[in-house]
């Protein structure tokens, strides 16, 4: 079984390889595509007829007219466009000015859809015209998330407990002011009692380059990752008391100069305290045999995206450089760097390939276990391993995925036009891939067996794509290990 499995996972491999070759064939689809010219719609760009006939010409923007923004302010739109009142461009331009601005407007996540158009040509000068359909902003939830690492673990592992859920109210206030700032409070019980405040707010400058976040979270639980065995997280639960409490404060300012690249500076403040029981179970949980942590950190983000979508990239690309220093005397001493990668290339009308890299370093070598979690962990995971965590101080991991678009359709729901547009839309795509990873442990494994070694996995699965850019995956895959199974997770970027 197990080597039948190899075989299936470098035929896949040999498969995507092929998409790669034919993808780079195929990437001048998109930039050759013309204007549309075709009625208004979600997913075209909108030319009046008569510039065709003038494909040399230049002129001059003399309007933006924009329709639809009952709360975006329309400086925040405007910051989101190549083209201004005022500018001069040629005829031969105006598709890809058109592509881009309704793909950076989209990639606001403010609205539902975006249409740009040409209105009126009296020579040399355009109108432009920009329809939009805003979401409903404030969305009030009631909060429930399984604290496990994917749904799947917390499905069939943990046989669906609700013990190991929070739960309690969440108020998602996005566009706060008009200024695609977001307020979110979240009230949290259940597994973890937690109160979690933030403010985000992408520009606080006139110029429209400088932003600034702000974070605060408190909260305290019965139960403790206090170790890793047999590549598993292992638990301990206090039923009689909290074994945990925790705060952390942050603020970090953004700087965005244009449209792709952008650079966040931050600044926290953490408190992490643990029961001596902890340490009982696990000496090296924190350094020097310490029940408590309390340490500044300091870190920095570089970010490119550019991207058609970036809740579900078919084309384009994205990468992120994170570098933090957490603690600075013997009982927090990290210096951490994590590398992101990710690429879309169309290979059809209906179909992409993808590829992703994920990497990381921790120094020194010599860590606590506290501060050795790598792949298992956020969006650092192998499919195929959903069950497993890999410890160490450096790894990281290489996937690839070829999808084709099975299905695209919409459908009503009563009373709900306040909520979402009238038709939700619902796009199923069917997929195959492949990963592989590594993770280096220093100095020993202890009872683990998949550290210092090279891993591989594969399979196939869909995407299930609807409003408010929920995404769902339903995935079947397999390991080197001769184990697979259904997996269920809900898709991210990277």
């Amino acid at each position: 079984m197990l080597k039948v499995q190899y075989y299936i996972l470098v035929v896949i491999l040999l498969v995507l390889a092929g998409y790669k070759s034919y993808a780079q064939e195929a990437t001048h689809i998109i930039s050759s595509t013309p204007v549309s010219i075709a009625a208004p719609s979600v997913d075209s760009f909108l030319l009046a007829n008569h510039l065709d006939d003038v494909a040399d010409s230049s002129f001059v923007i003399r309007k933006i007219i924009i329709e639809g923004n009952k709360t975006t302010r329309r400086i925040i739109m405007l910051r989101e466009l190549a083209f201004h009142e005022g500018d001069t461009i040629k005829r031969s331009a105006v598709p890809d000015l058109f592509r881009d601005g309704r793909n950076l407007l989209m990639n606001t996540q403010l609205f539902h859809n975006v249409n740009i158009s040409v209105i009126g040509l009296e020579a040399p000068y355009v109108d432009i015209q920009i329809v939009v359909k805003e979401r409903w902003y404030i969305l009030p939830f009631v909060y429930f998330k399984p604290v496990d690492r994917n749904l799947s673990q917390w499905l069939f592992e943990e046989k669906a407990s609700f013990s190991r859920v929070d739960y309690g109210a969440k108020l998602l206030w996005s566009n706060f002011t008009g200024n695609n700032d977001k307020l979110n409070f979240y009230f949290v019980t259940g597994y973890t009692k937690q109160l979690m405040v933030n403010y985000r707010r992408p520009y606080i400058d006139k110029d429209l380059k400088w932003g600034m976040n702000l974070d605060f979270a408190i909260g305290k639980n019965r139960e403790i990752n206090f170790n890793t065995i047999d590549d598993k997280q292992a638990f301990f639960k206090d039923t009689a008391s909290y074994i945990k409490d925790f705060s952390r404060t942050n603020i970090e300012f953004t700087y965005r100069k244009a449209f792709y690249t952008s650079h966040t500076f931050g600044v926290s403040y953490n408190t992490l305290n643990v029961k001596d029981t902890i340490l009982k179970l696990n000496p090296n949980f924190f350094s020097n045999g310490k029940t408590s942590v309390r340490y500044p950190s300091i870190y920095y983000k570089l970010a490119f995206v550019n991207l058609d979508y970036i809740p579900y990239p078919k084309q384009g690309y994205a990468g992120e450089l994170f570098f933090i220093k957490q603690g600075f005397d013997k009982n927090m001493n990290l210096w951490q760097l994590i590398a992101k990668g990710m690429g879309s290339w169309p290979i059809g009308k209906s179909s992409f390939w993808n590829v992703k890299a994920l990497g990381t370093v921790k120094l020194p070598f010599k860590q606590p276990y506290f501060n050795t979690q790598v792949l298992g962990y956020g969006d650092l995971f192998l499919k195929g391993y959903e069950y497993y965590v890999i410890d160490g101080v450096a790894g990281g991991l290489i996937s690839t995925s070829a999808t084709q678009q099975l299905t695209n359709f919409s459908f009503h729901i009563p009373y709900t036009e306040w909520l979402t547009p009238r038709q939700i839309p619902l796009k199923i795509y069917g997929k195959v891939f492949g990963n592989m990873g590594y993770v280096y442990r220093h100095p020993d494994r202890g009872a683990n067996t998949l550290p210092n070694k090279m891993l591989f996995g594969g399979g196939v699965g869909l995407d299930l794509f609807t409003s408010y850019d929920l995404i769902i995956s339903l995935e079947f895959s397999f390991n080197q290990l001769g184990q697979n199974g259904l997996y269920l997770h809900k898709k991210g970027l990277f």
